[in-house]
């Protein structure tokens, strides 16, 4: 045991929370054998990097990114290169002053794409070893809000098809989904989509919430002439209907609809979606934990709450839900059940909600046979 100055509480050796090493692996793995994967545009394999940070008292923390397009090699660079040396010998504890450094150390290389990835890689490892040295779950530690969290069933993918996309949706309502997430354009013609959505609504009635996903796949004009056309069928929301830069598409689209108008995903931390921000048009904004870390995370929830925007974080559910879980303006959370086979001990979801796990730090952590996978 340590004593740190008179009248100060006993501090065992464990806490010295000085990064000592920091250790990237990347792994290509297999899709599971899931039929309801079926229509997935997102590659051959699951390539997945992984970033361990190891501080001198012995704890490690554990940070990843699912990469959905060939990059991973060029991230782990940058973090051998750019990330790495700037962190060792650092206090993990100060993440703030981490997170900064390294914004401005990659700002003109960075301010997004390969840089921001690296950076949120770390960031994530940091705030488990942070919360492992708390004995706190991330959500506790940031200030706990609530345990359960509505979650949609999402990745009703637009290459099964129609029929598939209703196979899928009708399988989430009946594990307790009360919403799903459908798929329109770049394959189907407009006229396909408008058929999709209108036998989807048939299909689940009039009590499950169905979102629209375009992924930025039209113009502001199509996207109005669209969404008008999918308005009699009560949609939930229409998600990134045009380009992630395209702010003047965004604001014609929500002024011409009337629904909710979504998107940020693509975005990368709040400095992308500060037009969102200054002209509040979208109701929901959809930050991605892959594009600026959970600090950045928290802080545009922290935003969007001052200005009456609410958060549904893209994908990665056993991330977000401890964001979620810590907020006032949570009002969704998004599983694709991409990765859920790969956690030892995933989040439990049931009827419709997420439970926020209790086990210090992020609570997450790789099956064994997972390692193997390592290019």
């Amino acid at each position: 045991m340590i004593r740190r100055g008179k009248g100060t509480p006993m501090i065992s050796a464990h806490s010295d929370m000085t990064i000592r090493d920091v250790r990237v692996t990347m792994l290509r793995l297999p899709w599971a054998d899931d039929p309801w994967l079926k229509g997935a545009a997102l590659g051959a394999t699951r390539d997945i990097l992984i970033c361990d940070v190891e501080t001198s008292g012995g704890i490690t923390g554990m940070g990843y990114l699912f990469v959905f397009k060939p990059a991973m090699k060029s991230i782990a660079a940058c973090l051998d290169e750019c990330i790495i040396p700037r962190v060792i010998g650092k206090d993990a504890t100060a993440i703030e002053a981490i997170w900064r450094d390294l914004w401005t150390a990659t700002m003109t290389y960075g301010r997004g794409g390969i840089a921001a990835m690296a950076m949120s890689a770390l960031d994530i490892a940091l705030w488990d070893a942070v919360g492992k040295r708390a004995g706190l779950p991330l959500h506790r530690l940031w200030g706990h809000y609530r345990s359960e969290i509505p979650i949609y069933g999402s990745g009703c993918f637009r290459g099964a098809g129609g029929d598939g996309m209703i196979e899928k949706a009708l399988h989430f309502v009946k594990q307790g989904y009360k919403a799903i997430k459908m798929q329109v354009a770049h394959v189907h013609t407009p006229a396909q989509d408008l058929d999709n959505v209108r036998r989807m609504r048939e299909a689940l009635g009039p009590d499950i919430d169905i979102m629209i996903d375009v992924n930025m796949g039209w113009s502001a004009d199509v996207a109005i002439e669209m969404g008008r056309k999918f308005e009699k069928y009560d949609i939930y929301w229409l998600e990134e209907p045009v380009p992630a830069d395209d702010f003047a598409g965004y604001q014609r689209i929500a002024a011409a609809l009337d629904m909710r108008v979504v998107g940020g995903e693509t975005h990368f931390t709040r400095y992308d979606l500060r037009p969102f921000f200054l002209n509040p048009c979208l109701p929901i904004l959809q930050p991605d934990p892959m594009r600026g870390g959970m600090t950045d995370l928290r802080k545009i929830a922290a935003l969007a709450d001052t200005f009456g925007i609410t958060i549904a974080p893209h994908l990665f559910p056993e991330l977000n839900v401890h964001l979620l879980a810590s907020i006032p303006n949570g009002i969704w959370c998004e599983n694709m059940a991409l990765i859920d086979d790969l956690w030892v001990d995933p989040p439990e979801i049931a009827n419709g909600m997420i439970t926020a796990p209790e086990r210090p730090g992020h609570g997450l952590k790789f099956k064994e046979d997972v390692l193997k996978f390592k290019i």
